[in-house]
């Protein structure tokens, strides 16, 4: 017999989770949720403890391994991009760490042909609905106090994170005391999604505990195949688990698989780029171009240094402290282990040209790689940096009617004079930072890129043969109106235009990537969704006054001390 429900979420991810959370909690809805991988166990080590955030990514039990094409702008480089196959998704696997992006961001959206209603002013009463900002309870303007995911902060206490603030300071820019608040613009310690020693997941904040309700089914290694249709009219899917085919009804479908996930079941299933499709032989349910367009990511650089002092983290890499740390984190939820290490940061203009932050840092006091390759034992740190909102854009594209067959993708990364120029602002702008009189104590010489690398093309070069992806796509199904050709996602229902019962709800809908990590906006896309898909009013828009540069005084939002 073939089951019926109300919604079929696709994908147990960060936006699954916060829809079946949602849509779940009026009890006459029926509600199935989709996962490809498999449950995000209490007892899995790997993705619980804080500190093991190194080591899921590359393994098949937890990550798509997806792989792009030869970059062409990075001498044929193939991009490893992990992505969450777990119930949480990526937020199971990713580094914890809890930005909104800019308000400016925001307004950007909202500016757009048909998304006055994404601006920054409708956003912000949903970020504040999904969080428990620990670290800002007297904020009542900007931050959430009793929303489902508890938000620690920091706490940088090492001397090598005061260290780099104050050389932030000493180099010109501004200390601010929370980058989600009235002022991202600045250095300070960042928001985790890290809650008494243990990964918050969205799957652990808005999914388990709502698991036991009797109208909600969650279903891990069930790998969707295809959405079937009656014509434009979505009728339900086909999916695969323990090796039987089976099908569902469904009233609704909605795609949660994230960026690269949800564009490629929409053209496996016929909705995309109808000559594409055809060469495939596929046959269109319905011509859209833009499906797999507008590709857009961040790259990252590390930027590391050897220390003089005892002060860094780098001692826990020794596999005979491991056990130690471990058993510390089993016992207490403390010790090293217990955090993410991605404790603090910062958002600065790297020219006079724009209106708010395009590099974002994160700081790591201890210096590492996530390549696989060893790291030195000698005390060590580094910064992660990278330009925040470049106008490159790739596309992605199915290869086959196989859906396990992963898409063809290219980011272009380092393909504009704009991307290519930022990367080299955002190195020197580095570097300008850790050679300021606070961090001489700590610093005794840089170890990449290294001293040998100095001129433009110098950057250039190390960039394109040793940066990453800072594992952020988006915008492939990009919300729009029906008048724009490249439109995917009505923004006003979250519905694919030209097709009945089908909507998308993750980070492919982004018309432009934010200037952080993208699981807070996702998070906050899904929780709006929510509200869109039940036809409630939205939430009345808050007109918030915050940081713009060159309106608001210079010092506006400064810590100094």
């Amino acid at each position: 017999m073939t089951q019926t429900y109300d919604y079929v979420i696709i994908g147990g991810g960060s936006a699954g989770s916060v829809l079946a959370n949602r849509l779940s909690a009026d009890k006459e809805n029926t509600v199935l949720v989709l996962e490809a991988g498999r449950s995000d166990y209490a007892w899995d080590l790997l993705i619980q403890m804080p500190a093991a955030l190194p080591f899921p990514a590359g393994k098949s039990l937890y990550d798509w391994k997806y792989l792009s094409d030869p970059e062409p702008h990075m001498g044929g480089r193939r991009i490893k991009h992990a992505r969450g196959k777990v119930l949480g998704g990526s937020s199971s696997i990713n580094g914890m760490i809890y930005q909104r992006g800019n308000p400016l961001d925001y307004e950007r959206w909202g500016a757009d042909e048909g998304m006055d209603e994404w601006n920054y002013a409708h956003c912000l009463p949903y970020f504040k609905r999904l969080e428990t900002a620990l670290a800002s309870k007297d904020d009542h303007e900007f931050r959430g106090q009793d929303g489902p995911l508890k938000l620690e902060r920091g706490p940088a206490t090492n001397p090598l994170f005061q260290a780099f603030f104050e050389s932030a300071v000493e180099a010109g820019y501004n200390r601010t005391p929370d980058v989600n608040g009235f002022r991202q613009e600045g250095f300070g310690p960042f928001d985790k999604h890290v809650y008494k020693g243990r990964r918050l997941s969205a799957s652990r904040a808005f999914l388990h505990p709502v698991m036991k309700r009797r109208n909600l089914t969650v279903q891990t290694r069930a790998f969707v195949s295809s959405i079937d249709f009656d014509g434009t009219r979505a009728s339900g899917v086909t999916y695969k688990h323990n090796g039987k085919v089976h099908k569902v009804i469904a009233g609704e479908v909605v795609l949660s698989g994230g960026a690269i996930n949800s564009p490629q079941l929409l053209q496996l299933s016929g909705v995309g780029d109808a000559k594409h499709l055809r060469s495939l032989g596929i046959e269109p349910v319905v011509d859209l171009p833009g499906v797999g367009e507008n590709l857009q990511d961040h790259l990252e650089a590390y930027i590391q240094y050897s220390c003089p002092q005892p002060v860094s983290m780098q001692p826990n890499l020794n596999k005979l402290k491991m056990p130690w740390i471990g058993l510390q984190w089993l016992l207490g939820r403390k010790g090293p282990a217990a955090t993410n290490h991605f404790e603090g940061g910062g958002f600065v203009r790297s020219n006079e040209t724009v209106d708010y932050p395009n590099l974002m840092f994160h700081f790591l006091p201890l210096a590492v790689r996530y390549d696989g390759q060893k790291a030195e034992e000698k005390h060590g740190f580094q910064v992660h940096v990278g330009p925040m909102y470049s106008d490159a854009r790739g596309s992605l594209k199915i290869r086959s009617k196989n859906p396990k067959e992963h898409p063809s993708m290219v980011y272009n990364y380092l393909s504009t004079e704009q991307d290519r120029r930022e990367w080299i602002e955002a190195v020197r702008i580095s570097r300008e930072i850790m050679s300021q009189p606070a961090m001489a104590p700590y610093n005794s010489g840089e170890i990449s890129p290294g001293p040998s690398v100095q001129t433009d093309e110098e950057i250039l070069d190390w960039v394109a043969k040793d940066a990453e992806t800072a594992l952020h796509p988006s915008c492939t199904a990009k919300m729009g109106p029906a008048s724009d050709p490249m439109a995917v996602v009505d923004p006003k229902t979250m519905k694919v235009h030209g097709l009945e019962n089908v909507r998308v709800v993750d980070a492919s809908v982004m018309p432009y990537v934010t200037n952080g990590n993208i699981h807070a906006p996702v998070l906050m896309l899904a929780e709006k969704a929510a509200d869109l898909i039940l036809g409630r009013k939205p939430l009345d828009p808050i007109n918030a006054d915050f940081y713009r540069h060159g309106v608001h005084p210079a010092d506006a939002g400064t810590v100094t001390s």
